[in-house]
């Protein structure tokens, strides 16, 4: 074993003592790659003793819950949907820069009084090491509800989790990062139901058209496009470049842009 691999290997034992200690409790899961990974840790460990609690809402595509579902149907543990109406939540809609902050109070609360209902007083989610390095004003909200974060503990980055993840045989080791739709909008920008369904249809369009990692930025009519470097060739083809014209006028934009600067995580935290 490499200095690498027993650095790694280090990392997850971090992991699977602080679960161990836990006993008993319920994972945050969006079916992204972290939480997929920490929900399987967890029950690999803990058993019955683990249950996934998802929130639907509507920033959350409807398809994520449908993979959620099917991801803990696969691990064999128990999954409760809570509804949440994001709209609802006090300054949500008016997208300020703290935002995340307002909504993850909501939701991680919503959460926790359904877990605790159940008897899993202990919900924890899977914010990584590398979550620290960019503006997280959600973070506040976990820190402030008490909700845990273990793989940040272990010091686990994504390529990490990654790697751990193909290594248990999880379909997600390779999964695009997520992110909720409102990211898409630019802060100060009212977040509407509309706009979001506007973002996940042009955004299924490109999946569907063969593109992984991407996300549709709206900055009111003009959408910009955030890819792959790598796909650059292929999302400029004619025929798809103009298919993707197409779809995305047909949604309401006057303008279709590609950013240069490829897909970027947390591209809107730079007008802050």
């Amino acid at each position: 074993m490499n200095d690498e691999a027993r650095i790694l290997q280090a990392k997850n034992d971090t992991l699977t003592a602080h679960l161990r200690r836990l006993g008993r409790a319920a994972v945050a899961f969006s079916a992204g790659v972290d939480s997929a990974f920490l929900l399987k840790t967890a029950h690999d460990i803990l058993g019955e003793q683990t249950i996934a609690v998802t929130a639907r809402c509507v920033s959350f595509p409807e398809r994520e819950i449908r993979e959620a579902a099917a991801l803990c149907k696969a691990i064999g543990v128990r999954h409760v949907v809570v509804d949440v109406d994001q709209m609802a939540i006090p300054g949500f809609s008016d997208n300020p820069p703290d935002r995340c902050y307002l909504c993850k109070k909501a939701l991680f609360r919503a959460l926790s009084d359904a877990a605790g209902k159940l008897g899993f007083p202990v919900l924890i989610e899977g914010t990584n090491a590398d979550d620290t390095r960019d503006y997280r004003p959600g973070m506040r909200a976990l820190r402030e509800l008490d909700i845990g974060s273990p793989l940040m503990e272990a010091d686990l980055t994504k390529e990490d989790i990654r790697r751990l993840s193909r290594g248990l045989g999880l379909p997600t080791w390779s999964k695009p990062s997520l992110a909720c739709l409102a990211t898409r909008i630019p802060y100060g920008e009212p977040i509407t139901p509309s706009k979001l369904s506007v973002i996940d249809e042009a955004e299924q369009f490109l999946f569907d058209s063969g593109f992984g990692q991407v996300r549709v930025r709206m900055h009111e009519k003009l959408a910009r496009i955030e890819t792959l470097p790598e796909d650059f060739a292929r999302i400029t083809d004619p025929e798809l470049s103009q298919a993707i014209c197409r779809k995305l006028t047909d949604l309401g934009f006057d303008y279709v842009t590609l950013d240069l600067a490829g897909y970027t995580t947390g591209s809107m935290n730079k007008t802050i």
